[in-house]
């Protein structure tokens, strides 16, 4: 006879897989994925460490799904933070804002996810969220210069410069224990003089 799992079955079993990713989640914040150890996920979730290869084949595929869960949370608000602005200016300084103060508040994640060394299946995966991010600010910027707010000769090149720059001016910032306070306020400038056409001779 065939072993069919019953509904209760593959709620357990999924329950078990979000308790893990969840235990994981918050290693990776603690400690990044260098101090992220399976046994160390394991015991935080309270499970045995052998049970969590029954949910994820190797580190590697638990790690790509934690960065995955994280980023895509991170992509969402970005994405929400955007939306229902008049204008562009205000949903890229929107966007820009919250990316950054999330960041800020959580800033050992916030490094995992954006530069620390990670195993090429991790990096993989973050390849692929920073389009996601790009895309999202592609669609601002889009809307900025259908509706004269901005001047850009690529709209793709720009949402790719800033998201590269909002990385690199983060990296060193998340290591310091009190980041400047004016940090945000100098990205979004940063960005909105960026794209915004020139009046000067």
């Amino acid at each position: 006879m065939v072993y069919r799992a019953t509904p209760k079955t593959r709620a357990r079993k999924q329950a078990q897989r979000e308790q893990l990713l969840a235990a994981a989640r918050a290693c990776v914040a603690e400690g990044g994925f260098a101090a992220t150890s399976v046994q160390a996920v394991a015991a935080s979730a309270g499970i045995a460490t052998g049970s969590v290869y029954r949910h994820f084949p190797s580190k590697a595929e638990l790690f790509v799904e934690v960065f995955s869960q994280a980023s895509s949370r991170e992509v969402q608000t970005m994405a929400r933070a955007a939306d229902g602005h008049p204008t562009a200016s205000e949903a890229l300084a929107a966007a820009v804002g919250v990316w950054a103060s999330r960041a800020l508040e959580g800033r050992t994640l916030a490094y995992a996810l954006i530069a620390e060394p990670v195993m090429p299946e991790v990096e993989a995966a973050r390849l692929r969220f920073r389009r996601a991010y790009v895309d999202v600010l592609r669609a601002v910027l889009q809307r900025g210069c259908d509706r004269g707010e901005f001047s850009l000769p690529s709209v793709e090149v720009a949402a790719a410069a800033i998201v590269g720059a909002l990385a690199e001016a983060l990296v060193g910032p998340l290591s310091l224990e009190d980041p400047p306070e004016d940090l945000i306020e100098h990205l979004t400038h940063f960005c909105l003089q960026a794209v915004t056409p020139s009046h000067t001779p």
